[in-house]
C-alpha cells in the first residue's frame, strides 16, 4: 500500500489539505492562550509612581444660553467626569475656571493694531475658558497617564457634568512634587 495515493489521501484514508488546516488551527490556540501577550497596560503600571497633576485645558466659542451661568456652574461643583480618547476617565476635581475675553484686532489711523471687545451680539452666547484640573495621575518615562492614556498638550478631553458635555483640548500639564501640596 502506498502512502500517499493519486488524490492526495495518506494511506488513502486522510487529505494532506485536511492535516494541514488541522495543524494550523492547532498553533492559532497554542498562539492565543500560551504565548504572552496583551495590551501591555498591567506591565505599564509595575514600577510607576502616581503623583497629582493639574491639567489645563482650553473651551473657545462655546455657544451655551447663559455662559456666566456655566462658568459658575463648573467652580460651584468643584468635580467634573473626563472623556480622554472617547474613553471614560471618572471624575477630577475643578481646581479654577477663567473666563477668557473675546476681542478683535482693531487697526489704528497710525499703523498699529488695537484689541477691543467683540461687538457682535451673538458673541452673548459663546464663551471662551480656561479650566484648570486636577488629579492623580501615574507618572511614566513620558509623561502622566489617566486611565490608559498619555497626558499631553493637545490631547482631546471632553468634559462632562450634569447640565453639559462639551470638548476642549490639553493646553497645559504640570506634574506636582507631592512635598508640595
Amino acid at each position: 500500500m502506498a502512502i500517499l495515493d493519486s488524490k492526495g489521501r495518506l494511506f488513502g484514508k486522510i487529505s494532506l489539505l485536511d492535516i494541514a488546516a488541522g495543524l494550523i488551527m492547532l498553533m492559532v490556540v497554542v498562539g492565543l492562550f500560551l504565548l504572552p501577550g496583551g495590551s501591555g497596560s498591567s506591565v505599564a503600571q509595575i514600577g510607576t509612581t502616581t503623583k497629582p497633576v493639574e491639567i489645563d485645558v482650553i473651551v473657545r466659542g462655546l455657544t451655551v444660553s447663559n455662559p456666566q451661568g456655566l462658568i459658575t456652574a463648573l467652580q460651584q461643583e468643584k468635580k467634573t467626569n473626563i472623556i480622554i480618547r472617547n474613553q471614560p476617565f471618572g471624575e477630577v476635581d475643578v481646581l479654577n475656571v477663567k473666563s477668557l475675553p473675546r476681542s478683535v484686532a482693531v487697526p489704528q489711523p497710525d499703523g498699529t493694531v488695537k484689541p477691543l471687545p467683540d461687538p457682535r451680539p451673538e458673541l452673548e452666547y459663546t464663551v471662551d475658558m480656561m479650566v484648570t484640573l486636577g488629579g492623580q495621575a501615574q507618572v511614566l518615562a513620558d509623561g502622566p497617564v489617566l486611565g490608559g492614556s498619555k497626558i499631553k498638550v493637545g490631547t482631546p478631553m471632553e468634559l462632562e457634568g450634569q447640565t453639559y458635555r462639551f470638548n476642549a483640548p490639553v493646553v497645559g500639564v504640570r506634574i506636582l512634587d507631592q512635598k508640595a501640596q
